[in-house]
């Protein structure tokens, strides 16, 4: 039995980690158009964060809560596109490991055309993070310029995802 316990207390972890990727890739805004266009049959949260963004990381464990509850929903998609620099990359897969991320992660590295790009998510956005989208059969339904708590993320998600 104890044998026993000690394996599953060194699997667990392995297997908690199982969901967090190893590699983030760097995409261009044509990219992440395509990837919203790809996704037109679910439900998808989009979220531009930063790791240097402070209300940006206080409220990721909030959408790790949401997406581990969605998560076996076919339906469902997350999306955290971090507007870190390229050359921090390696910074963001840090993060995504010590923070236990389990939604997709990719990093906009588009920030000479950002003033294009920005406003087509929404005409009155001006860059700040953190922000949220929700996207319903390939529509926009949803945004949110600012920090979600976690019942603010979840009723907004209740009111929009069905």
């Amino acid at each position: 039995m104890k044998i026993l316990l000690k394996f599953l207390l060194l699997i667990f972890p392995m297997m908690m980690n199982a969901q967090v990727q190893s590699e983030v890739s760097l995409i261009k805004y044509e990219d992440l158009e395509k990837h919203l266009q790809q996704s037109k049959d679910k439900f998808v949260v989009l979220n531009f964060w930063a790791t240097t963004c402070a209300p940006c990381v206080k409220e990721l464990p909030n959408f790790m809560e949401v997406n581990k509850e969605y998560s076996q929903n076919p339906d469902f998609k997350m999306l955290l596109v971090s507007l870190d620099m390229a050359r921090d990359k390696e910074k963001v897969l840090n993060f995504i490991k010590t923070k236990n991320l389990t939604a997709e992660v990719v990093i906009l590295d588009d920030v000479k055309r950002m003033n294009n790009w920005i406003p087509r998510f929404q005409k009155d956005w001006e860059g700040e993070i953190p922000v949220t989208l929700f996207y319903k059969n390939g529509e926009k339904v949803f945004f949110n310029n600012g920090e979600m708590s976690l019942q603010e993320l979840k009723t907004a998600i209740d009111k929009n995802y069905k």
